[in-house]
């Protein structure tokens, strides 16, 4: 079960990994999760929030197909994907992937290969706003090394 969410509405990172936790099969032998939060600061720049802007049906469609290789790739029983877009305060989620699997290996790769994923293919895009002036961020030169130690 691949589960793949895009919302401008916040969410409850723990509430999601709990009720993602509670429809678990019996194979199920692990669970991981990962939480992204929007930063208070970039380097030495102060941080408001992060604008994510989408494509909507095609943003959610490119990360599904992400997440199907992904889950292919290392058995996963289930796999969740929860992203904002819109205007993100600093300190709240955007991103929220947990995995679960017969074993612990296999869970912990997966939600680091979706995240790795996320930041450099699916179809976002990132400005940064603080009391400088806002910025469009790109995935960087190691966020693409990161994706490629995964054989993309």
């Amino acid at each position: 079960m691949m589960h793949v969410v895009v919302t401008a509405e916040p969410f409850a990172p723990a509430h999601e990994v709990a009720r993602f936790a509670a429809v678990r099969s019996d194979q199920c032998g692990a669970l991981a999760s990962f939480v992204g939060y929007c930063r208070g600061h970039a380097g030495e720049s102060s941080v408001t929030a992060l604008e994510l802007e989408h494509y909507p049906g095609f943003t959610e469609g490119e990360i599904e197909r992400l997440a199907q290789q992904v889950g292919a790739k290392h058995a996963l029983d289930a796999l969740l994907v929860i992203h904002r877009v819109g205007i993100i305060p600093a300190g709240e989620a955007i991103v929220l992937v947990a995995a679960q699997s017969a074993h612990r290996a296999n869970t912990f790769a997966a939600v680091e290969e979706m995240m790795d994923y996320l930041k450099t293919d699916a179809p976002l895009w990132k400005r940064e706003s603080g009391p400088d002036g806002a910025r469009w961020i790109e995935p960087t030169n190691e966020d693409y090394a990161r994706r490629q130690e995964h054989g993309a």
